[in-house]
């Protein structure tokens, strides 16, 4: 598929296409497919509700059986999905939906009625997850009462007395974090049944297939607008680029076609993508669309103006940062590796330079270029990694797990808090063999800067037997997470996006270098590309990743401006398949040439003939600048 792949070529704002939501008007070739897709996503995702396919979470009951997404962007549930609450009153027959006046009465099946009422459960045990320590008790004595209590008027009847009376005992021996998990489990159950589908069948599983639709459509250059350049990359330069439709910013990351066959880096470009497609996480830079031009291969991925951790370790007044700043950072790559880790996949790659901080403070792992995804109960082997970095088993050509990343971890918090990496001192000038041997013989050093949680955690993390080394156990990252070093960090909050960091990037600060110091790539010489190359191009060029695009949808509010239905739950009229669609709207170019012909038609009868052949060959060139 050269030339082009799949998401709106879209317009400023909103593009037409886009605002009349005229997209499948039947079920056609998506609809058994997203029947599935949608039933997977009933399954408990590892990352709570929303995580498998954001829009629809926004019209099903599992995240809100309203019609809409009537209330504003709330606080993110577990591991960081946005959830938009939809604001559901539920009274007699039905919940609310949006039209363009107000609000009005939805008319549900009898099913959706009690699914509605499992919204606000599913949402406050959410809540409950991300609630402090302290506050535990009280919060899960408010649940109980309100939703568990017979009398209660939300009284939620899908989840049986014995459950309630277990958790019930639960909350007054200890109250824990997973205290109302079963009690979720239950409600899961029952919206997978019945509810299910009863929705499948309803407009608001056509609407979403819409949605489905218009994320499919085709992904070239002129989706985006192209900004300065960030940096480079192995196969080509890293710039800032903006979604002509949504105005959502990103950056595009070019691998240069010529580059790759030159440096036989096929292989690589795509298991970088491939991995990164995969891969939902706050903490790990996402993917949101792959696509290709005549030249070039281009990833487009979060963009993070906040400069890497190396420019803020070295760049930012003396060497290093205060523990607490360390620690906050040390916490969220930390998750990002557990991330990557539940799918199975070593980065292999940790180093300051690899980590970004976005305009908040936060960070995400970048570069997964050495990313492998280890086959279920196996291990790998291969010598790869940055000098000064890689761990003993790795730089001994041993089998290995997941257990690199721990010993990058350690690495990494050494050298937050010392100023410099814990193997070679800072512009020391040492030949790479002398590394490797220091990485393999010699004890890091420890000064005063370290606490003694500090140096313990250090200390764990670079043992250099893999097999004792801290977070290579069954319990992966959560036993790194016990280590009193994060005795005082909030996982559940820090996840959820719900813990301020210690530092923000001032807005008017560049953090990288400036363009002109960016060295420019050399062109590539005596490599031609040809058909054999397409096989690579179209498993490549996939268009919009689901996840990242329906967020952007929901984030950028075109999710809640479209979404509209018609009054007292009638069908509007895009999802009316009696009525013919809406004829799309002429461009400005093409209406300029209408008034101009009829403007000539008056004075001259003879040029009609003339005009008419010059309007239709400028037919496709007035459409695309109507939409730009």
């Amino acid at each position: 598929m050269k030339g082009g792949c799949r998401s709106p070529g879209l317009s400023t704002q909103i593009h037409p296409s886009l605002r009349r939501l005229q997209l499948c008007r039947d079920r056609g070739p998506y609809g058994k497919e997203w029947e599935k897709a949608a039933a997977g996503a009933w399954a408990p995702g590892r990352e709570g509700t929303g995580r498998e396919l954001p829009i629809l979470t926004l019209l099903c009951p599992k995240a809100g059986w309203a019609v809409t997404p009537e209330g504003q962007m709330e606080t993110p549930g577990p591991q960081g999905w946005h959830r938009q609450y939809a604001k559901a009153g539920v009274g007699g027959a039905g919940c609310f939906s949006r039209e363009g006046h107000g609000e009005q009465p939805c008319q549900l099946g009898a099913s959706l009625v009690p699914a509605a009422k499992t919204l606000e459960k599913l949402t406050t045990s959410a809540e409950y997850e991300v609630t402090p320590d302290e506050k535990l008790g009280e919060k899960g004595k408010e649940i109980m009462t309100k939703y568990l209590t017979p009398k209660s008027p939300v009284f939620i009847t899908q989840v049986g007395r014995d459950l309630v009376s277990q958790t019930e005992e639960k909350l007054l021996q200890k109250p824990c974090k997973e205290l109302f998990s079963a009690c979720v489990q239950s409600v899961h159950d029952y919206l997978r049944g019945e509810p299910f589908h009863e929705y499948l069948d309803s407009m608001y599983f056509d609407r979403f297939l819409q949605w489905k639709w218009l994320e499919r459509q085709p992904v070239t250059k002129n989706t985006f607008r192209q900004y300065r350049v960030l940096g480079k990359g192995g196969f080509g330069e890293v710039c800032a680029c903006q979604v002509r439709a949504t105005g959502k910013m990103y950056a595009c990351k070019r691998l240069e076609k010529k580059r790759i066959k030159k440096r036989k880096g096929e292989s690589m470009a795509l298991n970088e993508k491939q991995i990164l497609e995969k891969v939902n996480s706050r903490f790990v830079v996402n993917l949101a669309y792959a696509y290709e031009t005549k030249d070039a291969l281009c990833l487009v991925l979060t963009i993070m103006n906040g400069g890497d951790l190396k420019f803020h370790i070295y760049n930012m007044g003396n060497p290093g940062f205060e523990e607490e700043r360390a620690l906050f950072y040390a916490a969220e790559i930390l998750c990002g590796l557990e991330d990557l880790h539940h799918e199975n996949i070593v980065y292999r790659d940790l180093k300051p330079e690899n980590i970004l901080l976005d305009d908040y403070g936060h960070i995400r792992i970048s570069d997964l270029g050495l990313a492998v995804k280890i086959p279920e109960g196996d291990l790998i082997r291969g010598r790869v990694g940055t000098v000064g970095y890689m761990a003993p088993e790795v730089l001994n050509n041993q089998r290995y797990g997941l257990s690199p990343d721990y010993w990058g971890l350690g690495c990494l918090i050494y050298e937050m808090i010392e100023g410099q990496s814990p193997f070679r001192g800072r512009k020391e000038k040492v030949k790479r063999e002398e590394v490797d041997r220091r990485v393999l013989e010699t004890e890091e050093v420890y000064s005063h800067k370290f606490s003694e949680e500090a140096k313990s955690i250090c200390k764990m993390l670079l043992t250099k037997d893999a097999k004792q080394r801290l977070g290579c156990q069954e319990e992966g990252a959560a036993e790194v997470k016990r280590h009193p070093f994060f005795r005082n960090m909030n996982f559940k909050r820090l996840e959820a996006g719900m813990l301020d960091p210690p530092f923000v990037p001032d807005p008017r600060a560049v953090y990288c270098k400036d363009v002109l110091d960016i060295e420019q790539f050399s062109t590539v010489k005596g490599v031609n590309l040809d058909h054999t190359d397409d096989d690579f191009y179209s498993k490549f060029s996939t268009g919009s990743v689901p996840i990242p695009w329906q967020s952007e949808m929901i984030e950028t509010e075109c999710f809640k401006e479209l979404n509209v239905f018609g009054p007292h739950g009638t069908l509007s009229p895009d999802l009316n398949r009696s009525h013919p669609p809406e004829p799309p709207k002429k461009g400005l170019l093409q209406r300029l040439f209408k008034r101009q012909h009829q403007n000539n038609s008056k004075s001259s009868p003879n040029s009609k003939t003339s005009f008419n052949h010059h309007i239709n060959s400028n037919h496709v060139s007035s459409n695309s600048t109507g939409s730009s």
